[in-house]
């Protein structure tokens, strides 16, 4: 019996090392689509809300993961002014080109009248910051299909545009969006926006409102000062209370829908709850429920109730750094460590250790092979950490510095627990060209996305081999980042107060894109030597 465990574990491993390279990811699915609310969408994104008073230094925090098949490429629109009678075109299709100027596939769904004046912001896939510091970030909530109206013009990612155009404040962006799709029409599936300047944020969740109403059903709740809020893929928000609008904000056919569809009888004394009558039977999963733990496991959650709190005061105050941390999580240690199982003898002993091809970020097909060969070996749980990130972004919103410095993108290209994170300011006026190309349509040297996927790609076909070398590399950024940030401000500000401009050598932003560019630079090179440096290691085989 021994004997026969023993040849099934070597199996095991020889198999996971010659099947490597055709389980570098899982592919991901469309998010939202066809998935109901009260379904976690196996590939969807994450995105965490840190109130003022909930941080170690008073800074407002927002974030996103855009996990799956959407654009990578990257810029920063400029600030423009438009002429009297222009017209902003709305489009359909643009999550998935390759570069700024590719159009292929993508369709024009309108056009609205322009304002005298759009603002600059950094253009991700999922518009995330503008200029003035008001930041968002997204994730896909599905919810019910008879609530879906492709008549509507707008998608998601469409209204986040116009919303940094022409906004500067989380309250003037939610009050846009409720404006533009009750005259436009909403034609995305259920989404979420986490909503974001330097003193508050709100988790915002909209839905079609159906076939026969081309408007949209929606609620944006204030996530508390002092508390920590999460969507990640189900919806959320539980009562509404109307009669205070500086926390609670809502179409105005947020009752009548539900009621005119069947889903809320108000006759019948039940309290109305938003996620239960546009989602499904559960309003959050084990994403939700494993950040709360995390950060206030004094409350002691548990992952089978109906509910969870819909926001949390954390046990301590939390930094970004806690947060970047979260974005690496796989869960590893706990109970849902999915790799907690899967050992084999270490050679010439009879200690049992993980393969050095084992890693938390395994495919469907990787784990369907294991659990074929040992059933029940694996039990899946969607981490927040995945190969099938496009990019992510913890943003950071600072209400005592100007927003060129005050508001920075932590930005990392694929999986966030590989992956440097670069600092991006408000103020930086352009970014590398390698960020404006995409990596989902083929392999391209000149992709800045490429660079660091092909490496990560690499170091977890030997993740033993590699998780220090690869986490090192990861926290030296970071602490790079962190030690430099109070010169970067102090400079800034010494730029703005100087009372010699002219002989300053540089302005602000010209200074801080240097520095973004830099550091984007030196993060790029690094991973080229690592990517070298693994086909070296690895050169006669895995």
């Amino acid at each position: 019996m021994i004997l026969r465990k023993t040849r099934l574990n070597c199996l095991l491993a020889g198999l996971l090392l010659a099947l490597s390279w055709l389980w570098l990811s899982a592919p991901a699915t469309q998010a939202g689509a066809g998935t109901s609310a009260g379904q976690e969408d196996g590939w969807g994104c994450t995105s965490i809300m840190v109130g003022r008073l909930a941080t170690t230094d008073g800074s407002v925090i927002t974030c996103h993961t855009c996990d799956g098949n959407y654009r990578q490429w990257v810029n920063i629109v400029p600030r423009r002014q438009n002429k009297p009678g222009a017209m902003n075109k709305v489009y359909e299709g643009r999550m998935h080109t390759e570069t700024p100027q590719d159009m292929k596939g993508v369709i024009l769904k309108g056009e609205i009248p322009e304002v005298a004046e759009t603002f600059a912001f950094l253009n991700t896939a999922y518009p995330a910051m503008n200029e003035f510091g008001l930041a968002i970030g997204e994730t896909t909530i599905g919810g019910k299909q008879e609530l879906y109206n492709p008549e509507g013009m707008f998608m998601i990612e469409e209204l986040e545009r116009l919303m940094l155009e022409r906004c500067k404040t989380a309250r003037e962006a939610i009050k846009l969006a409720g404006e533009l799709v009750k005259q436009y029409g909403y034609g995305d599936y259920g989404e979420c926006l986490t909503i974001a300047d330097s003193r508050e944020v709100w988790h915002f969740e909209i839905f079609g409102a159906g076939p026969l109403e081309k408007g949209a059903v929606w609620a944006a709740v204030r996530i508390p000062d002092d508390q920590v809020g999460i969507s990640a893929n189900i919806p959320r928000i539980s009562q509404l209370n109307l009669k205070d609008p500086n926390n609670y904000l809502a179409s105005d056919n947020v009752f009548r829908v539900a009621e005119e569809m069947g889903w809320w009888d108000p006759k019948k004394g039940e309290p109305f709850k938003f996620w239960k009558a546009y989602g499904g039977p559960k309003a959050f999963a084990i994403r939700e429920y494993y950040v709360f733990s995390r950060l206030a496991p004094s409350l002691k959650l548990d992952l089978n109730s109906e509910e969870l709190p819909f926001s949390i005061k954390p046990d301590r105050k939390v930094s970004v750094a806690d947060i970047l941390r979260l974005y690496r999580e796989t869960y590893e240690g706990t109970e849902y460590d999915m790799s907690r199982n899967l050992a084999v003898k270490r050679r010439n002993s009879d200690e049992m250790v993980k393969s050095p091809v084992v890693s938390n970020w395994m495919s469907r097909d990787w784990i369907n092979l294991i659990n074929t060969l040992k059933p029940g070996t694996i039990i899946p749980q969607r981490t927040i950490a995945i190969n099938a990130c496009a990019y992510a972004t913890v943003i950071q919103l600072k209400s005592w510095l100007p927003p060129d410095v005050g508001a920075v993108c932590w930005f990392a290209f694929d999986n966030p627990a590989l992956s440097a994170r670069i600092p991006i300011f408000a103020g930086v006026t352009e970014l590398p060209p390698a960020f404006e190309v995409c990596a989902q349509h083929r392999y391209r040297e000149d992709s800045a996305a490429w660079i660091f996927r092909r490496t990560n790609r690499l170091a977890i076909l030997r993740w033993g081999d590699n998780r220090q070398l690869m986490e090192d590399t990861v926290r030296a950024f970071e602490e790079r980042a962190m030690a430099e940030l109070p010169l970067v401000e102090k400079k800034v500000l010494e730029i703005m107060n100087s009372k010699t401009p002219e002989k300053e050598p540089m302005t602000v932003k010209a200074y801080l894109t240097q520095y973004t560019g830099d550091f984007a630079r030196a993060a790029i090179q690094k991973y080229r030597e690592l990517y070298e440096l693994f086909w070296t290691r690895y050169a006669r085989g895995f």
